[in-house]
């Protein structure tokens, strides 16, 4: 058990995989990416707090929940450089190729974006905006929540996407350096601990946003998976692109459950 708990080589990699946060990736090796993916929704929480942060400033200064709305949905895009929009539109090209497993990697690979991927980021763009408009037009307290959440269940679905069973689709790059390396029973661990503290925090709105909250984590990570089986079955295993994908769905499955109801 105990070589499954988070280090710092561990926080190093997480923040320094998936964030643009100055810091240093000393070790790149299986027992550090474990580590990472299990801290992957520490750096979740950390971007996710630079997002409130920028939707609240404009809120402060007179703007409107939509301004808010969209700082707040580019703060994240600019902390992991597009890196998961970029997977997502990757992997909606790969998908909607309806090519073998070869050449939607091959699509996947390429640097350009064809029309699923297009579609896929218009798509997903507009309903994390919309989303988090409504959050803001409710309360700025919720607005702030729904970025937190989103963020931080975001990089929760890449901890499950990294448990071990899930097999790499290349064997290089980030996806095989990462895939398989978190054990499933810790994988679960974390889902709970960031379920449960979804609920924490959505209780300072009362019993019903405690529920909501902990269904949003939940939700998020639900339709998470799904992608990510169906790229499996698709590709043969996941990539980084994948797990940019399955990121982007988490974060917009969570916002969606939010402001429902």
């Amino acid at each position: 058990m105990p070589r499954t708990l988070p280090s710092p080589d561990g926080l190093r990699f997480a923040f320094g995989t998936l964030t643009v946060f100055p810091v240093e990736v000393t070790r790149w090796d299986r027992g550090a990416a474990r580590g990472g993916m299990l801290c992957a929704p520490l750096a979740g929480l950390a971007v996710g707090v630079a997002a409130a942060a920028a939707g609240l400033l404009l809120l402060f200064l007179g703007a409107g929940s939509l301004l808010a709305a969209v700082a707040t949905a580019a703060v994240p895009a600019v902390l992991t450089r597009g890196l998961h929009l970029d997977g997502l539109a990757d992997t909606a090209d790969g998908l909607g190729s309806g090519k073998p497993a070869a050449d939607a990697l091959r699509i996947m690979k390429q640097s350009d974006i064809g029309p699923f991927g297009v579609l896929a980021l218009v798509f997903v763009l507009f309903a994390q905006v919309a989303a988090l408009a409504q959050a803001y037009d409710g309360s700025w307290a919720r607005g702030a929540l729904a970025a937190v959440v989103s963020a931080t269940a975001a990089r929760l679905a890449l901890t499950l996407a990294a448990r071990a069973g899930v097999p790499a689709a290349r064997p290089e790059g980030l996806g095989a350096a990462v895939a398989g390396v978190v054990p499933v029973g810790a994988a679960l661990a974390v889902t709970a601990v960031v379920t449960a503290a979804g609920a924490v925090a959505g209780a300072f709105g009362g019993p019903y946003d405690a529920v909501r909250t902990a269904l949003a984590v939940l939700c998020a990570v639900a339709v998470a998976e799904l992608l990510l089986r169906h790229c499996v079955r698709r590709f043969g295993g996941v990539t980084g692109d994948v797990f940019g994908g399955v990121a982007e769905t988490a974060a917009t499955a969570s916002l969606v459950v939010l402001v429902l109801g």
